[in-house]
């Protein structure tokens, strides 16, 4: 999908449009996503060492090297939003258990273990399911690249933030203390509802995505929500 945008002396001369376009570069777009991808190596390295949670550890292993490759293969941008608080936001949650890394506790489990086994493997289905839809098409900050419309986009929105639903709360079942609970939810909310509204405001703009907006109604659960 290309978006043709009209380039006129004033828009030329508009630091934020300049910014865009040189966001759009593909050699600066690799390097950014390189340079993204190295706390979450390290949060990986991490909790393998210290977290052991059985099937939850692995299927959040697993989709976080899925994250990886895909991140540092993935397709230049067309366009990518210069908004600061955008960035902030996507900074914020993408790197959320890193930032409150020192605030979470032990915790105990309080479901059985096939439930969060079950939770976990559920999750790492729907998140594996849409990264292999969306394929190169990946970014953290608000940017559009290729429209995805088939696969699990074809019957939710932001199908990969629904998967993360059901691994965080494995997590937090796992690993139960109030403030452990307290802190997965703010990390969910940054994507849901949050992340994910910020997302289709910047992606609003452009019509074939706004039809899409309107063809595939549930934004994170089919058929519901």
């Amino acid at each position: 999908m290309a978006i043709h945008q009209a380039v006129t002396p004033h828009t030329a001369e508009n630091p934020s449009f300049s910014l865009m376009l040189a966001l759009s570069l593909p050699w600066l777009d690799r390097t950014i996503a390189i340079i993204a991808c190295v706390p979450l190596v390290w949060i990986t390295y991490y909790r393998l060492e210290h977290w052991h949670m059985g099937i939850p550890l692995i299927s959040y292993v697993a989709v976080t090297l899925l994250l990886i490759v895909t991140m540092i293969v993935r397709r230049p941008p067309v366009r990518v939003t210069p908004n600061p608080l955008y960035w902030l936001l996507a900074f914020v949650a993408t790197y959320w258990s890193i930032l409150v890394l020192s605030l979470f506790q032990p915790g105990r489990s309080i479901a059985s273990q096939w439930v969060t086994d079950a939770l976990s493997v559920v999750g790492l289905v729907i998140t594996v399911w849409a990264r292999l839809s969306l394929g190169r098409n990946i970014g953290f900050v608000p940017a559009q690249r290729e429209l995805v419309s088939s696969g699990a986009y074809a019957y939710m929105r932001h199908p990969i933030y629904t998967g993360m639903l059901f691994m965080y709360l494995a997590f937090a079942l796992c690993a139960y203390t109030p403030r452990n609970a307290l802190l997965f939810a703010l990390g969910l909310l940054w994507f849901i509802p949050i992340k994910s509204l910020v997302e289709e405001s910047f992606l609003r703009c452009d019509p074939e995505y706004a039809a899409y907006t309107r063809k595939v109604r549930a934004r994170w659960i089919p058929f519901v929500v």
